[in-house]
């Protein structure tokens, strides 16, 4: 699922600047072992295995369990259309080279086959073994077509006759007509018929229709049950209506994957915009990469799919219906409360509430008080960052808004909010990154009603995503200019503010505003700038940034002084930066790494690692955010921002983080860091063989801290404190 959807974790196909080498502070001198690394490909795949133990968690609402199954479902989907094309790729391409682990790429396929296979066999069993019984048991039911009575099958013909049948559109296989283009992610019956007439056997594919419920709402029987029928069920027994005349001896249900991966080439005179849409309607015919077929097709199907699609039997993937479980996110929209996590309503920050109960709020005096630290979703984006933009946007002495968008929601406040800035006379700057995977199309379509309203839209650096998360409001007050700023760890996107846990920073602190005034002039002219004060900013100095306090932190633990780095990312890969940690650890640092994903480096491996605890949370929310924590002999440095711990985002992104300043807010971080590596913490810990073991029940059997409960627990405490 990186940002493109709660798990996802594409990569950008591009070089490094031509001008710009990576300058590690910490070079590896043949000292540490060779075997130090996880490969980063299984890693991402054990990470998916976490999210299907929580399905498999008898313990967690059956709704939400259904709701991890289609996460999985549609994680796997990614993976395979960018990290697995990417790799095939690269070989067919005979540009392989190793792996971060220095395998061949071509070992390293093999490997991921075989634990995909081993994960979707896995997969649908948790579905049919644990999840639809449970679903059962709570009056929901996914039937098949054999489980119905005759009077339920009239209802499901009216529903096929009336819904159905006019959008589905055959296509025979024959010397007339070719065989067909199967697009990726769709769910196709194969059917073989016979005509009685000649006596000659011919072969059609229906595609499952997309615009309809992937599962189909039966009529009430009485009993108050919900009952649903997979789309391709229902169409799959009325075959007969599709095919008159014919006899159909077999049909059987499949669904290919294809490459999707997007690669722009760049240079200084092309028109982006249009190169990316070409590459768009490219990306619809990618080659085959992955099928799935239930396990009933006979060989005869099999063999023409394979040999029309040129997929392997490696790429085939044989599992009982119904593919696609990514269809049960619609049974989330049911309104069973009761079967779903208790709901939350995140609550304003206490410290973006007027002084005056009965005053309107404003988030200007508010920032003015002080730095503001919002923690999403506990802490409402709606009534902070939204609020924030909103009001710039209609107030007066607002002469300038600045911002970065990465990926945003289809109806977004926030672009609503700069057209309006901008149509209000104000001078607005959008530097949109339309390169953000699977967000193209979308970012192209705000970019172009953006520049209509009249606002500066600019698409970055030639050669990298703008990855930041960055806002800047320009103010008049009196006889100056005050500059009032927004970092954030996430998107600017209202809708995933509700899942995504994050962190962001509102200051009216002079010193960030001029860095971002000098970093948004780097983005959208040609100056450049070598120095920030609060922030650090890839890819010219995250980089060595980093690692000049990692090494400082492990000279500090060599001479005796307190020392200690806790790290929170998406994912842990860049091999100089774990290299820098591993030799943190032999001095003796204190290493705590919380990573959602991907995490490539082994943790307590005697001589080695012994200092690094690794842990993984998942939860109800997706952790998002990213931290970067020194001790910094005793006065600590603490910064929050856009970046993982990966070549792009440290090579080929440009990232920001922002350090934060007031002791409370690395009080808060400090505590959430203590909460999270606990042992009395719900979470999975990473052995130095590179397994993840979930550790959720202490020795008695009693469940262990859910860290997200507790966490919401604790800001809705401080915001009654705050209201008595």
């Amino acid at each position: 699922m990186d940002d493109i959807n709660p798990l996802g974790d594409p990569t950008i196909a591009a070089d490094l600047l031509d001008d710009y080498e990576a300058e590690p502070v910490l070079v590896d001198d043949g000292t540490l072992p060779h075997d130090r690394f996880l490969d980063r490909e299984l890693s991402w795949l054990a990470f998916n295995q976490r999210v299907l133990e929580l399905a498999e968690d008898e313990s967690l609402p059956i709704l939400e369990r259904a709701n991890f199954l289609a996460i999985f479902s549609s994680n796997l989907d990614e993976f395979f259309m960018v990290r697995v094309a990417g790799l095939k790729r690269r070989i067919a391409t005979g540009l392989a080279v190793p792996t971060n682990v220095g395998r061949a790429p071509s070992d390293v396929l093999a490997d991921i086959s075989a634990k995909a296979h081993e994960l979707q066999d896995r997969h649908a069993r948790a579905f049919g073994e644990l999840v639809k019984p449970a679903l059962d048991a709570a009056d929901i039911h996914i039937e098949h077509w054999t489980d119905l009575e005759e009077r339920d099958r009239v209802r499901v013909d009216e529903i096929f006759s009336s819904q159905i049948f006019p959008v589905l559109m055959p296509l025979a296989v024959d010397p007339a007509h070719p065989f067909p283009y199967i697009s990726g992610l769709s769910l196709n019956l194969s059917v073989r018929v016979r005509n009685p007439k000649t006596d000659k056997e011919e072969f059609a594919r229906l595609k499952v229709p997309t615009n309809l419920p992937r599962f189909v709402k039966l009529p009430d029987d009485g009993t108050g049950r919900l009952r649903y029928l997979p789309l391709e069920d229902v169409i799959a027994n009325h075959l007969s209506e599709l095919f008159p005349g014919m006899e159909i001896l077999a049909h059987h249900t499949f669904r290919v994957t294809r490459n999707e991966d997007v690669v722009v080439e760049e240079d200084e005179s092309e028109n982006l915009i249009q190169a990316l849409e070409k590459e768009l309607l490219r990306r619809r015919f990618g080659p085959p990469i992955r099928l799935e077929i239930t396990d009933d097709m006979d060989e005869v199907t099999l063999g023409l799919l394979m040999s029309e699609l040129q997929i392997t039997a490696q790429e085939v993937f044989r599992l009982p219906a119904p593919l696609d479980l990514g269809g049960l996110f619609e049974l989330m929209k049911l309104d069973r409360p009761e079967l779903k996590y208790p709901k939350h309503v995140p609550t304003t920050s206490v410290h973006l509430q007027p002084a005056d109960p009965t005053a309107a709020p404003d988030i200007f005096a508010s920032i003015d008080r002080g730095d503001v630290l919002l923690h999403h979703p506990y802490e409402s984006f709606a009534t902070s960052v939204q609020a924030f933009l909103e009001q710039a946007a209609a107030d007066p002495n607002v002469l300038a808004i600045k911002q970065t968008l990465y990926r945003t929601s289809g109806d977004s406040p926030i672009v609503e909010a700069l057209i309006a800035a901008a149509q209000s006379g104000k001078a607005v700057l959008a530097l949109v990154e339309i390169k953000a995977r699977f967000d193209e199309q979308a970012n192209i379509s705000w970019a172009r009603k953006l520049e209509k309203a009249g606002v500066h839209v600019v698409y970055g650096l030639v050669g990298l995503k703008t990855h930041c998360k960055l806002a800047l409001v320009i103010r008049q007050e009196g006889s100056e200019l005050r500059h009032y700023s927004h970092i954030g760890t996430g998107n600017y996107n209202p809708k995933t503010s509700r899942i995504y846990e994050d962190f962001g920073l509102l200051t009216a602190d002079n010193q960030v505003g001029k860095d971002l005034t000098r970093l948004f002039n780097e983005l959208s002219g040609y100056a450049i700038e070598k120095k920030f004060k609060r922030l650090l900013v890839a890819p010219l100095h995250l980089r060595k940034g980093l690692l000049k306090h990692i090494n400082a932190e492990a000279k500090n633990a060599l001479e005796g002084k307190p020392s200690g780095i806790r790290i929170k990312v998406n994912s842990m890969v860049d091999e100089a930066i774990i290299d820098a940690l591993y030799r943190a650890s032999q001095a003796g640092v204190p290493i705590d790494i919380w990573v959602r994903g991907i995490c490539s480096l082994r943790p307590g491996v005697p001589g080695l690692s012994e200092t690094i605890r690794v842990r993984s949370i998942l939860g109800r929310y997706l952790e998002h955010s990213r931290i970067f924590a020194f001790h910094h002999a005793g006065e600590p440095l603490v910064f929050i921002g856009s970046a993982d711990m990966m070549h792009r985002n440290l090579d080929r992104r440009v990232e920001a983080l922002v350090r934060l300043t007031e002791p409370e807010h690395i009080d808060e971080l400090s505590s959430l860091f203590e909460q999270a590596m606990s042992e009395k913490t719900d979470a999975w810990h990473l052995g130095e063989d590179g397994v993840w073991v979930r550790h959720d029940r202490d020795a008695s059997g009693e469940p262990l801290l859910d860290l997200q409960d507790d966490v919401m627990r604790q800001i809705g405490a401080r915001r009654r404190g705050n209201l008595r």
